[in-house]
């Protein structure tokens, strides 16, 4: 199995959409073939070095995860994570 984490920094303009974008999220699950869980959420300590959004991906093999890169349900979220983002980083690994 393949877990997807990525955390988002969000531009200050776009932060009031920070609900819309976990639905953003969540409107993925049961969509894409091998992904096998998917959990989102918005920061809640909001300390100084915290994240806006994080996104936990969960998929059956590689070549899924792969897939899911250009699925087309993912790719409208995608984009406009691209548009309200001020900085993102993420972490993909074996479990």
């Amino acid at each position: 199995m393949i877990r997807h984490i990525v955390l988002f920094k969000i531009k200050d303009e776009y932060k009031d959409e920070l609900p819309q974008l976990v639905r953003n999220f969540y409107s993925m699950k049961g969509k894409i073939e091998g992904m096998t869980d998917l959990e989102a959420g918005a920061d809640v300590y909001h300390s100084e070095r915290s994240y806006d959004l994080a996104l936990i991906t969960t998929f059956d093999t590689m070549d899924a995860f792969l897939a899911y890169q250009t699925h087309p349900v993912h790719m409208p979220v995608k984009k406009r994570m691209h548009e309200v983002r001020e900085a993102s980083v993420a972490c993909d690994f074996e479990c």
